[in-house]
């Protein structure tokens, strides 16, 4: 029982510390997005205004796309799965989006094998995903992920997201400001990791999380499957 007690004075004192992060974040400077970004949907092209549904706030999901198997990252796939119904969201004037930068055929052909009927719309044509440095293409922008450079990635030995037309998966929060559109706040790697319901779930467990979030599968890829290209 001591050992409960003493896990639970950590617990209650990390939620705690998270709703301070959740303050402080919320603080954050606001900026205003002034490109017209062009993305494609069921019903066409749209701007980035649209995206919101006419509600105030927006959260895009940055999906990576792996191009040689023209489908989406298994890991995205799995933050993918753990999104709950988006009437919860939609209740407090909140949506949610997916943005990748394959073209929409191949987006909406992918959505529809996986069975998600969140939105999801393709920026490809634009320079959206180089601006919110979820793709990498020094032709485009300077190369930057989870707020690090080229220089620093290289280091750290993540020279993955400098390779050319390569992704990173992230998470953008955007706000509506009469007619402007405010950029709040960009998170990305383990910064997801609130996303992730089934690693919450495995936590409680006694056997915990066993496998990296990129050793997971596509859902319709378990049974008798090898696995799937896995992304970072």
């Amino acid at each position: 029982m001591n050992q409960r007690m003493e896990l639970l004075a950590r617990e209650k004192a990390l939620t705690a510390l998270r709703e301070e992060i959740a303050e402080q974040r919320r603080a954050l400077p606001k900026v205003r997005i002034d490109k017209d970004y062009v993305f494609t949907g069921p019903s066409g092209e749209l701007g980035l205004a649209e995206l919101f549904e006419g509600r105030r706030q927006l959260m895009i999901y940055h999906f990576m796309w792996l191009d040689d198997t023209d489908q989406g990252c298994p890991s995205c796939s799995l933050t993918a799965d753990n999104i709950g119904h988006l009437s919860h969201l939609h209740a407090v004037d909140t949506t949610l989006a997916l943005v990748s930068r394959a073209p929409y055929d191949s987006i909406e052909r992918f959505r529809k094998r996986m069975g998600w009927t969140v939105p999801w719309y393709s920026s490809h044509g634009s320079t959206f995903n180089y601006d919110f440095h979820v793709t990498a293409d020094e032709d485009v922008a300077p190369i930057q992920y989870n707020y690090m450079d080229k220089a620093t990635l290289e280091s750290k030995g993540q020279s993955y997201f400098t390779g050319k037309g390569n992704d990173g998966p992230g998470l953008s929060v955007f706000l509506r400001e009469g007619e402007d559109v405010l950029h709040t706040y960009s998170t990305y790697g383990r910064g997801l990791d609130d996303l992730l319901g089934t690693n919450h779930y495995l936590d409680l467990t006694p056997l915990g999380r066993q496998r990296h979030v990129s050793e997971f599968l596509h859902h319709d890829r378990y049974e008798g499957a090898e696995a799937d290209h896995h992304c970072h």
